[in-house]
């Protein structure tokens, strides 16, 4: 039978369909984005005689298409667009887990995530109890954005100095309560399409670990290899986050010859993240299996900006179980003492 995915790109052609601004148009687009969340696959909903009803967005006049569509055996499953292809669902990511239950007992660290620093929309201290609350990291990193993106309230040299100080107020509190987490200095830092950073070295360098991310033309339909390897062989970072720059059905991302680049990082010592912002989920299995085969290091980041968001960490962890990649060069699964060392090393090379 159809998957949610699938199911997922029939409701968005039939939004194309729909006459616009009609209230089924409106239901058409809400349960295309929703089942992409529905938490098991409505296939199996209908094998056990239970109503559709019961996933988010759907309601019994939407129940009646999509079980007219799971019970016709003509339909063609979609291929979606390149905007919305390669996204994993919360059902496949469940089951692939399922399967796995080790890569999240053994999870050790979220290393990327927001607070009222820069966008995100709780304080440090919330942020960091609610990482501890949900998952049993022995670390978490605040990447809280730099001056270069000022839309997203970006901090300067001194309001990062000034983070850096809370963050060590709060590890003592941590400690004072016998927690085992520990947080780790950090920032998402902007990149200019030339590659280069937006902060001071020397501010940098006081840092435990630097992502590097690009956040301007990222429309760009030209080839963008020679950008990205500038960008990692500038020294100052040791992560290149969300490297495509694609959103699910808005942003198709940048292009390059991915195995140039992958080469690259592994030449320069950088490692690339997984965003496991389930809008995100880059990078996608696809371009992780090329990262392994190319000697990568991987890291998994939340991209949270909400509390809630802190569970997607399963979205990511999926992606690097269904691409094989290997943990020994997952950062995510290494000791605290391991990642600052390894951190340390390619700032000093």
């Amino acid at each position: 039978m159809l998957t949610n995915a699938q199911i997922a790109e029939l409701l968005a052609r039939a939004v194309e369909q729909a006459e616009a601004g009609s209230n089924r148009g409106k239901a058409l687009g809400r349960a295309s984005r929703a089942a992409f969340f529905w938490p098991v696959e409505a296939s199996s909903l209908l094998e056990q005689n239970r109503p559709l009803t019961e996933l988010r967005s759907v309601g019994p006049w939407l129940a009646g298409v999509i079980t007219g569509w799971l019970l016709d055996e003509t339909i063609e499953p979609p291929e979606p667009p390149e905007l919305r292809r390669g996204f994993l669902t919360k059902s496949e990511v469940r089951a692939t887990i399922e399967r796995h239950p080790d890569w999240i007992r053994e999870l050790r660290a979220d290393l990327q995530m927001h607070t009222t620093w820069s966008d995100g929309a709780a304080p440090l201290r919330e942020v960091v109890a609610e990482a501890e609350a949900l998952w049993n990291y022995d670390f978490i990193a605040i990447t809280d954005h730099s001056k270069g993106l000022k839309i997203a309230g970006g901090m300067d040299e001194e309001q990062l100095a000034e983070q850096g100080a809370d963050i060590g107020r709060v590890n003592q509190e941590l400690e004072a309560r016998s927690s085992r987490l520990r947080v780790l200095r950090s920032i998402e830092m902007n990149l200019s399409p030339e590659g280069l950073q937006d902060m001071e070295p020397e501010a940098l360098a006081r840092l435990d670990l630097v992502l590097g991310a690009f956040h301007s033309k990222l429309r760009l339909a030209e080839d963008q290899t020679d950008r990205y390897v500038r960008a990692l062989r500038n020294p100052t970072f040791h992560v290149l986050a969300h490297p495509r720059g694609r959103v699910f059905n808005r942003r198709q991302g940048l292009s390059a010859d991915w195995p140039r680049v992958f080469e690259t990082a592994a030449e320069e010592g950088k490692a690339l993240e997984i965003d496991a912002h389930p809008s995100r989920q880059d990078l996608d299995c696809g371009l992780l299996e090329l990262a392994r085969d190319a000697g990568v290091w991987i890291s998994i980041g939340t991209d949270a900006h909400l509390l809630r968001e802190l569970q997607y960490v399963e979205f990511g962890v999926a992606l690097a179980i269904r691409a094989a990649f290997p943990r020994e060069r997952i950062l995510n699964y290494q000791p605290l003492e391991s990642v600052l060392g390894w951190a340390h090393r390619q700032s000093s090379a």
